[in-house]
């Protein structure tokens, strides 16, 4: 894969400020549409029989800059509220060239995302992180008529 700064082209190496730009609204789109197509994929359709849904797995995203998120966390059993704030805040705090890495922390996660028991696989991670491209050249193409570049 091309290097972020080939993604969006040589005018914004130009601007120091709208690589920057580009880099952490590109990485929130990511994250949106993330918890837009878990939400379709998963939390739009019926629940197993005797299944109660919380809303955990939504919630378990994380964000990083010094690791991956591991899948390490049980679901309390009760509805926890999705709040992408803390993912926000290390994307924004992010600097350029770092990576950035976006995790959901539910143990069953992978199960889920996968396919486990019969279950029919929900992907939702890996069609989103496919539209990556695709989300910087339209982010870089936004930055560049807001800036008159």
């Amino acid at each position: 894969m091309a290097s972020f700064a080939a993604q969006v082209g040589d005018w914004c190496a130009k601007v120091p400020v709208a690589l920057e730009i580009v880099f952490k609204e590109a990485a929130q789109e990511l994250v949106s549409q993330m918890d837009q197509l878990v939400a379709d994929e998963i939390y739009d359709t019926p629940p197993a029989p005797g299944y109660k849904r919380t809303g955990f797995l939504r919630a378990s995203l994380m964000a990083s800059t010094t690791a991956m998120p591991t899948l390490s966390r049980n679901n309390p059993g009760v509805p926890v509220p999705a709040d992408l704030g803390d993912v926000i805040l290390v994307i924004n705090g992010a600097d350029l060239g770092d990576t950035v890495y976006l995790g959901y922390t539910a143990n069953y996660a992978a199960f889920v995302h996968y396919g486990a028991q019969g279950r029919t696989p929900r992907p939702w991670v890996t069609m989103v992180a496919q539209r990556w491209v695709m989300i910087v050249e339209a982010k870089a193409a936004e930055v560049k008529r807001r800036l008159g570049l």
